[in-house]
């Protein structure tokens, strides 16, 4: 009898060269992200809500300067209806609620809806 020093396990052969295919490089594939859907928040005039309710909503729900409240305020006021953001699904509807609650909360019958951009 031999040593057990001598025995190796034998190699299993899975029939595929080992080498076959050297040289080759892969290319990892990258998934492709679309954007999410964007929404317009939109502001439609009416003839009560008084301007500067407005100019606040849009400064504390918005996060706009006075500047920029007021030149929105205006452009509803004299269109009828004025973008205040474009935001993704959840945030634009959040918006939109959050000006409903206020305009309700101070009794004023201020509208805000949003469409897709």
């Amino acid at each position: 009898m031999t040593g057990m020093s001598d025995w190796h396990p034998k190699e299993q052969d899975s029939g595929e060269d080992p080498h076959d295919g050297a040289g080759l490089t892969v290319q990892e594939s990258k998934p492709k992200l679309k954007q999410p859907p964007r929404y317009k928040v939109l502001l439609l005039n009416d003839d009560f809500t008084p301007m500067e309710f407005v100019v606040y909503v849009l400064e504390a729900i918005f996060g706009m300067s006075r500047e920029k409240a007021t030149q929105i305020m205006l452009h509803v006021h004299t269109r009828g209806v004025g973008v205040c953001g474009v935001f993704t699904r959840d945030i634009a509807e959040t918006k939109v609620a959050q000006v409903k609650e206020h305009a309700r909360a101070n009794q004023h019958p201020l509208m805000c809806t949003m469409e897709e951009a």
